[in-house]
């Protein structure tokens, strides 16, 4: 993504698992683990909204790290419909606490589209372990393709008005029962043409405020 940024692999529950980490300029005040969308459908670590959630939150000061899924780059493994995925995720946030200084910051959890289901799941087992992440942020929420789990209160939803991949009334019946406010982008589509820009800002805006 820039010069701070590094590409490698580290070991997961069937084989490797490429990551790439995005760093602040300076000693980073929490680490985000940021998932993209659907592998089948060409999702990679280089999607374009994953890459804006990792520029948003280098600009709070966080190392971001995105992961490629199960058979995507050079991760091992074949798609296992969010499962292994989640496992995945799991053992990606486990290496990043073994990190020197990361021990013991605040960790964010922010995905994309296919990303936000299986985040779903690994907020859901972090806060079953008694170890939550700080905030879950949630773009193009997959919610009429994947049984998207319930997620905490102060969870940022952001959805496109024009999404035809995930209608944004999916989304909505999804979030109406945790009476969990969704931020509607006006005419904004499954992946954001042309604002990327205001995506990034709402984060940002959002995360300060």
């Amino acid at each position: 993504m820039n010069a701070q940024t590094e590409r490698f692999t580290i070991d997961g529950p069937v084989g490797a698992i490429e990551v790439a980490i995005d760093r602040p300029a300076g000693a980073p005040r929490g680490i985000t683990l940021v998932a993209h969308p659907h592998p089948l459908f060409g999702g990679s670590l280089d999607n374009k909204v994953a890459q804006t959630l990792a520029r948003a939150f280098v600009q709070l000061g966080y190392a971001v790290v995105r992961p490629n899924f199960r058979g995507v780059g050079k991760t091992e493994g074949e798609h296992d419909k969010g499962i292994g995925e989640r496992d995945d995720l799991l053992a990606v946030i486990g290496w990043m606490r073994q990190q020197p200084g990361w021990e013991s910051l605040p960790l964010a959890l922010a995905g994309f589209s296919f990303g936000t289901f299986v985040l779903s799941h690994v907020a859901k087992t972090l806060e079953a372990a008694g170890t939550p992440a700080q905030r879950l942020v949630l773009v193009g929420t997959a919610a009429s393709n994947w049984e998207v789990a319930t997620v905490p209160a102060d969870t940022l939803v952001i959805h496109g008005e024009q999404d035809d991949t995930v209608p944004l009334q999916s989304v909505l019946d999804w979030a109406r029962p945790q009476t969990l406010p969704v931020v509607v982008i006006p005419g904004g589509e499954h992946f954001f043409h042309g604002m990327l820009p205001l995506l990034k800002q709402i984060v940002v805006d959002a995360w300060r405020h």
